[in-house]
C-alpha cells in the first residue's frame, strides 16, 4: 500500500503545500499527487490548514496512510523581527566563564530596541572549559542557586545557559549539570543551554540561546496551534518543522528550539527541485576523505528560481544541500553563527523593465526596475504601456504569455541586443556560483524561467523540473534528518583516521537517535581543521551524517498525542503592539551621520576616540590586516563597551611626535589561537596585568601612554580598552604598519630594541615573564610553550620603550591610516562608487588583479595557516578589471603564512615555473570582497569575487635590516623583495587635519 508525506512552505506571499506518494518516487512525476498555493494568511495557522486540507482533497488519498507533516515557516521569530514585546520574554544571561568573557558582556551587539525588550540581566559564574577539555572552574552549586533565587525574584523566567567551549563538553558536566541545579531551585524557569543552539564562537552562539529563550512562550503556543490543526485535518502522523540546514526536527523539539527553523523556505526550494529533477542522490564521504564541496569530474548542479523580480541561484553541493554562506547570519538584527544557503540575486525577473536609449536600439538596458507584481496590468503583452523581460520574450514567439501581437511592433535589433543583455546576465550569475570548474547542470525554476531560451555559455545542461511550482513544498515533504559532531581531538600518539572513524559513527548513531533510517544514513560532510599554534595535534573535527525519516517496520505512521482542537487557539487578540523605542547605542553609528561632513573631535592636539572612529578604524584595520591580524568585530565591541562605560575623554589618541624623549611608553596585545579567541573572550584584564607585571621589573614605574604592537586585523583596536582602563592616551602608530606572524617582527625588535622583559598574561592572574633570550626567535617559541598552558588566548607585553624609540622606530599614524581606510570604504559604499578608487584617493597603492577566487589550498604548519589562492579572470567582461602582465597569464596566485607573502600572475595552476611575482612582503597585499570588506586567509574560498590591492610599506621595512626580516627572507622565500611602483606617501594625520 501507498504512504505519503506532506509538506508545507509559509512563504511572506503565498503558502504552498505538496503531498508525495513515497513509493512512486521513481515515477516520472516524482510521486508529487497533488499541490496547492494560496495566499499566505495573517494568522498562518489557518492558512497551513487550509492548504493542506487542498492536497488531501485533490488527492483522494487515506488519511491513516500519511507518516508526516513538515511544515516551513518564519512564524516563529516574526517577533523577533517586528520587535513585538507582546511574544517577547526577558532573558536572564548566567554565563559559566569563570574571569573570562566579561569584556564583552551579553547583548553588546543587539540593536538598542530589542535590548530594552529582552535584557532580563546577566551573571558571571564558576564553570567553563579550555579547549582541551579541561576545566576553566568547577561549578559552585551555591553560586548557581543564589542565581536562580535572583532570577526568580526579579520577574524573568527565561535563562540563556551560556558556558565557554559548550560546544566540547559532551558529557554535559557543565551547561547541562548547572541547568539541573537551576530546575531544582526554580522549577518554573525555562533554560536553553547554548550547546543544544549553535557552535563555537561564544557570542554569536549567546546571541542565538538568548534569542530562543526569548520565544520559547510563544513557540509553545504556535506548535500547539499546529497540533490542533493537525487534529481538526484528522491527520494523526508526526509533526515536523523544517530547520535552516534543511533537515526536520520534531515539532516539541522545535518548541524548545525555535531558532533552529527560523529560515528554512530556501533550502527547501533548492533541495525540493533537485528532488523534482531526480539529482537527490547524496554522496557518501569516508572517514579518509574531507568534504570540500568541489568535484572536478562529478557535474556540479546550480539551482535557478527566476521571479518577477530578482533571480536567485544557489549552488547544490553533492551533499544534497545548498552550499552554505560564510561568515555571520542576522537574525531580527542581531549576529548569530547559523548556517545559510549562499544565494545570488540579481535584478533580472519576469516584470523586468526593458529601456531603450533614445539615440536607437544599440542602447538597451535590462532593470533592474521591475513591475512586480503589477506585470498583468503594466506589461504590454497584457495591455499595458511598460516594455518588460516578458514582452520581449513573447516579441520571439519563443513563448505563449497574454496577447502576442501587442508586442509585434518591438524592432528585432532591440529584442535581439535585450535576450542578448538578459543572457549575459544570467550566465555571469552561474559563473558567480559555480564551486568548482566541472560542467554545469541548471536546475530552472520560477514564474520567471520563460526568460531562458537559448544556451547559456558554460552550461552543459538546463533542466525544468516537474511540478517546479510547487518546489519549496515538495523539498519540506522530503526533508531528511543528520545528526552532527563538533569536537576538539588531541592527535598526539593517535591515529587520526581511527580518531575521524569513531566520530562518524557518533554522527550517524545521532541521526539514527533523532529518527533517521540507519541503512540510509551517510556522512556527508567531514571537516578537518588543525588549531593554529598548538603544538599537540588538536584537531577540529565536523561532521555530519544525513538519512531519510525512517518508515515504521508496520507500514503505518506513528500516532501522535492529539490535542482539543478548541482549546486555547494562539491566533487570539493580544491587543496593539507596545511601540519601543530604536533610540539609544547602536554597533553601526555611522549610519546615522553624513560621513562627508563627520568631522572627529580633536582639541589642543588629542583626538577624542568616538564610536563612530572605532567603526571606521576597525574597518581600516581589517584592510591592513594582510590576510592576518584576526577579525576585528570583537576587537571593536570591546572598545565601544570601554568607550560607553567610562568617563568622557578618556579614550584618546596623541601624535608620536608629542612624546617627550623620556616619556616610557608600554604595549599590549593579544597573543594566541584565533579558535580559541571567539570563545573564550577576554576578561579585560589581561592587558593590565601583563603591564603591572611590567612596572614592577623595569627602571620607570610609571608610563605615560600605550602603543599598538600591529595595526592590522583586531589588535589594531586592542589599546583601545587598555588605555581607557589606564588612563593612558594611545599613541598614533605601531611596530608594524599592517600585521604579520610573530612578536619579532616590529620594527623595534628589527632596529635593536629589546623586547624583553616580555609578560604573558591571562584572566586568571597567571603572568609568565621572560626577562632575557639569546634571540628574538628565541622568545618567541618561549612565549608559544607558555600560551599553550594558559589556553591559547593571552596577553603579551613587550617591553615599555622611551619616547626616542617609539618616534624614531615607530610606524606613524597608522590610526590615522585605518581611520582615513574605514571611511573611504563606508562613502564607497553610500556613494555606489568603486572602494578601490576610493581607497586609493587617500592613501599610496595599486590594484593589482580583480577576479573570483578558483582554488584555495591551506594546511596547518609550524601553527600557522599556510596555504595559496589561485584567483581567475572573472568571465563578466562587464566588471574585469584585471591588470595585465607583461605575459600573456591571466591568474594570479597568492601565498599566505596567515599574511599574504606575495602576489604572482600566473598559468590557471599556479604553478611555480609559470609565476611572474609582481609584489611581495613586506608590501602588503590584501584581498577585499565585494563590499570593500578585508577577506582574511581563513575565509577565503571557491567563488568569492575579490579585488587585490597592494599598499606600499613604510621606508624602515625597506633597509636591508627590515627586508631581512619582513621581506620574502624573513618566510624563507627564495626570491627578491619586489614593491609596487607607487611610492610611499606619510599617511595623513587626523590629528593634524582635523585639529586645525
Amino acid at each position: 500500500m501507498s504512504l505519503y508525506r506532506i509538506g508545507v512552505d509559509v512563504g511572506g506571499t503565498n503558502t504552498d503545500a505538496a503531498i508525495l506518494d513515497i513509493k512512486a518516487s521513481n515515477c516520472t512525476d516524482r510521486g508529487v499527487l497533488a499541490s496547492y498555493k494560496s495566499p499566505t494568511t495573517i494568522d498562518i495557522t489557518s492558512g497551513i490548514e487550509s492548504a493542506i486540507n487542498a492536497v488531501l482533497k485533490a488527492s483522494a488519498v487515506d488519511r491513516t496512510r500519511v507518516l508526516s507533516v513538515t511544515i516551513g515557516t518564519t512564524h516563529f521569530i516574526n517577533a523577533l523581527v517586528e520587535a513585538d514585546s507582546r511574544r517577547l520574554d526577558r532573558v536572564a544571561v548566567i554565563r559559566l566563564c569563570g574571569p573570562f568573557t566579561r569584556e564583552i558582556p551579553p547583548f553588546s551587539d543587539f540593536p538598542a530596541g530589542l535590548q530594552s525588550i529582552l535584557d532580563g540581566g546577566v551573571r558571571y559564574l564558576d564553570g567553563g572549559l579550555e579547549i582541551d577539555g579541561r576545566e576553566i572552574a568547577s561549578l559552585d552549586e551555591g553560586q548557581i542557586r543564589q542565581a536562580a533565587r535572583e532570577i526568580r525574584a526579579s520577574g524573568v523566567r527565561a535563562i540563556a545557559l551560556v558556558g565557554v567551549f559548550s560546544p566540547l563538553d559532551h558529557e554535559g558536566i557543565h551547561e547541562e549539570r548547572c541547568k539541573t541545579i537551576l530546575l531544582q531551585e526554580a522549577p518554573g524557569l525555562r533554560v536553553v543551554c547554548s550547546h543544544d543552539i549553535g557552535p563555537l564562537g561564544l557570542l554569536e552562539r549567546e546571541n542565538a540561546t538568548i534569542l530562543n529563550a526569548a520565544i520559547l512562550r510563544t513557540a509553545d503556543h504556535v506548535t500547539k496551534s499546529f497540533k490542533r490543526a493537525m487534529t481538526r485535518l484528522q491527520l494523526s502522523c508526526p509533526l515536523y518543522l523544517s530547520q535552516n540546514d534543511g533537515t526536520l526536527i520534531e515539532a516539541d523539539a522545535a518548541a524548545e528550539y525555535p531558532i533552529k527553523t527560523f529560515a528554512s523556505g530556501p533550502t527547501n526550494s533548492m533541495t525540493g527541485a533537485a528532488f523534482l529533477a531526480g539529482f537527490d542522490q547524496v554522496k557518501s564521504i569516508t572517514s579518509t576523505e574531507e568534504s570540500t564541496g568541489v568535484d572536478p569530474v562529478e557535474p556540479q548542479v546550480l539551482v535557478m528560481d527566476i521571479g518577477g523580480t530578482t533571480t536567485d541561484v544557489c549552488a547544490l553541493l553533492p551533499s544534497g544541500f545548498p552550499r552554505q554562506a560564510p561568515g555571520f547570519v542576522e537574525v531580527g538584527g542581531v549576529r548569530t553563527a547559523f548556517s545559510m544557503p549562499e544565494v545570488a540575486s540579481i535584478g533580472l525577473g519576469g516584470g523586468s523593465t526593458i529601456t531603450v536609449d533614445s539615440s536607437g536600439p544599440d542602447a538597451v538596458v535590462v532593470g533592474p526596475g521591475s513591475v512586480g507584481y503589477r506585470i498583468h496590468q503594466e506589461s504590454k503583452v497584457f495591455g499595458g504601456q511598460m516594455l518588460t523581460a516578458t514582452d520581449i520574450i513573447v516579441a520571439t514567439g519563443k513563448a505563449q504569455v497574454g496577447e502576442p501581437a501587442r508586442v509585434q511592433d518591438i524592432p528585432r535589433e532591440t529584442t535581439e541586443r535585450a535576450r542578448n543583455e538578459m543572457n549575459r546576465m544570467l550566465e555571469s550569475v552561474v559563473e558567480q556560483m559555480k564551486v568548482s570548474s566541472a560542467p554545469v547542470r541548471l536546475l530552472l525554476v520560477g514564474g520567471g524561467s520563460l526568460l531562458v531560451i537559448d544556451h547559456l555559455q558554460n552550461v552543459a545542461q538546463i533542466i525544468r523540473p516537474v511540478h517546479e511550482g510547487a518546489a519549496n513544498a515538495v523539498g519540506a515533504a522530503i526533508a531528511k534528518v543528520s545528526g552532527s559532531i563538533d569536537v576538539i581531538e588531541i592527535l598526539e600518539g593517535m591515529s587520526e583516521t581511527a580518531v575521524v572513524q569513531t566520530a562518524c559513527e557518533k554522527a550517524i548513531h545521532q541521526a539514527v537517535l533523532k529518527g533517521a533510517s540507519k541503512d540510509t544514513v551517510q556522512i556527508v560532510e567531514i571537516n578537518k581543521m588543525p588549531l593554529q599554534y598548538a603544538s599537540n595535534g588538536a584537531i577540529r573535527l565536523q561532521i555530519r551524517a544525513v538519512g531519510q525519516l525512517a518508515i515504521p517496520n508496520d507500514q503505518s505512521p506513528p500516532v501522535s498525542r492529539l490535542l482539543d482542537p478548541e482549546v486555547e487557539p494562539f491566533e487570539k487578540d493580544e491587543g496593539a503592539k507596545t511601540a519601543v523605542s530604536t533610540q539609544g547605542p547602536t554597533i553601526k553609528p555611522s549610519l546615522g551621520i553624513d560621513l562627508g561632513s563627520y568631522r572627529p573631535e580633536v582639541s589642543n592636539g588629542v583626538w577624542y576616540v568616538s564610536d563612530i572612529d572605532l567603526e571606521l578604524i576597525s574597518t581600516g584595520c581589517g584592510v591592513l590586516g594582510t590576510g592576518g591580524g584576526g577579525a576585528t568585530h570583537h576587537e571593536y565591541l570591546k572598545s565601544l563597551h570601554a568607550l560607553r562605560t567610562h568617563k568622557e575623554g578618556r579614550m584618546r589618541v596623541i601624535p608620536p611626535q608629542s612624546l617627550k624623549d623620556t616619556d616610557m611608553v608600554c604595549f599590549g596585545s593579544w597573543y594566541g589561537s584565533p579558535s580559541v579567541m571567539i570563545e573564550r573572550l577576554g576578561g579585560g584584564n589581561e592587558i593590565p596585568a601583563g603591564i603591572e607585571a611590567l612596572r614592577q621589573v623595569v627602571p620607570k614605574k610609571s608610563f605615560d601612554a600605550i602603543c599598538i604592537d600591529e595595526i592590522g586585523g583586531g589588535n589594531g583596536l586592542s589599546a583601545f580598552p587598555t588605555g581607557v582602563h589606564l588612563d593612558l592616551p594611545v599613541v598614533d602608530g605601531d611596530g608594524m604598519g599592517r600585521a604579520f606572524p610573530t612578536m619579532y617582527h616590529v620594527t623595534f625588535s628589527v632596529y635593536g630594541h629589546s623586547l624583553v622583559p616580555c609578560a604573558l598574561a591571562d584572566a586568571q592572574g597567571n603572568v609568565s615573564m621572560v626577562m632575557n633570550t639569546d634571540s628574538p626567535e628565541r622568545l618567541e617559541n618561549l612565549l608559544r610553550t607558555a600560551a599553550i598552558e594558559l589556553g591559547l588566548n593571552c596577553a603579551v607585553c613587550a617591553n615599555p620603550l622611551p619616547g626616542t624609540a617609539v618616534k624614531s622606530h615607530g610606524i606613524p599614524n597608522t590610526l590615522s591610516l585605518a581611520w582615513y581606510l574605514g571611511r573611504a570604504i563606508h562613502l564607497a559604499r553610500r556613494q555606489k562608487r568603486s572602494y578601490i578608487d576610493s581607497i586609493l584617493d587617500v592613501c599610496s597603492g595599486k590594484l593589482l588583479f580583480t577576479g573570483k577566487i578558483i582554488d584555495v589550498r591551506r594546511h596547518v604548519d609550524g601553527g600557522y595557516t599556510m596555504g595559496a589562492v589561485i584567483i581567475g579572470p572573472d568571465v563578466d567582461d562587464k566588471t574585469q578589471t584585471s591588470v595585465a602582465s607583461s605575459s600573456d597569464h591571466s591568474h594570479m596566485v597568492i601565498p599566505f603564512q596567515n599574511e599574504f607573502l606575495y602576489a604572482a600572475f600566473s598559468d590557471s595552476t599556479g604553478s611555480e615555473p609559470s609565476q611572474e611575482v609582481i609584489c611581495t612582503v613586506p608590501d602588503l597585499i590584501s584581498i577585499l570582497g565585494q563590499d570593500g570588506e578585508a577577506i582574511g586567509s581563513q575565509d577565503l574560498r571557491y567563488g568569492l569575487r575579490v579585488s587585490v590591492l597592494a599598499l606600499p610599506a613604510h621606508r624602515l621595512w625597506k633597509t636591508p635590516a627590515g627586508l631581512k626580516v619582513g621581506g620574502p627572507e624573513g618566510f624563507g622565500l627564495r626570491m627578491s623583495a619586489v614593491g609596487i611602483d607607487d611610492p610611499l606617501l606619510e599617511s595623513r594625520s587626523v590629528i593634524e587635519e582635523f585639529g586645525r
